[in-house]
């Protein structure tokens, strides 16, 4: 199953970043590229545990939906989310915060994930999605650092 981990540092507390990571409105706003929009579920304001929202965006030229659910919190040190439904046959996304130098936090996105399809998924995985789903990962990440 094709694993990543992205360290990013923000500029502030971990208990802001946390609550920035929650917030379904600058999650579409830091994935204005694939012109992400929620769809579903809690579209604006923050998700909390047990909540879910839909997201819908454009990738490879195909418009995709996936329904996540924040299935584990301990704020403001970590949450996860799972997807429920849409184009993963797995996708899970851990998010860390730890305090990091003077007021900011070090931020880990630890996310698992794997294509549905057998063979086939496997194949997309390793050909493709390896490489290619850090990318939005970093685009959010960077949005965050400049924009808190």
């Amino acid at each position: 199953m094709p694993h990543f981990e992205i360290v990013t540092v923000l500029p502030v507390p971990p208990e802001q970043a946390f609550d920035a990571c929650l917030d379904v409105e600058a999650h579409t706003r830091s994935m204005a590229s694939s012109s992400e929009r929620a769809v579903g579920g809690t579209t604006r304001g923050k998700l909390l545990l047990g909540r879910t929202v839909t997201f819908q965006a454009r990738h490879f030229g195909l418009t995709w939906r996936l329904t996540a659910r924040i299935t584990a919190w301990d704020p403001p040190r970590f949450f996860v989310d799972e997807q429920e439904a849409g184009p993963f046959g797995h996708w899970r996304h851990v998010h860390r915060f730890e305090p990091h130098g003077h007021g900011g936090t070090l931020m880990t996105d630890v996310i698992d994930f794997a294509s549905p399809l057998g063979v086939l998924g496997r194949f997309a995985d390793a050909a493709v999605l390896r490489w290619y789903m850090p990318r939005p990962i970093r685009s959010r990440n960077a949005y965050l650092a400049a924009n808190l």
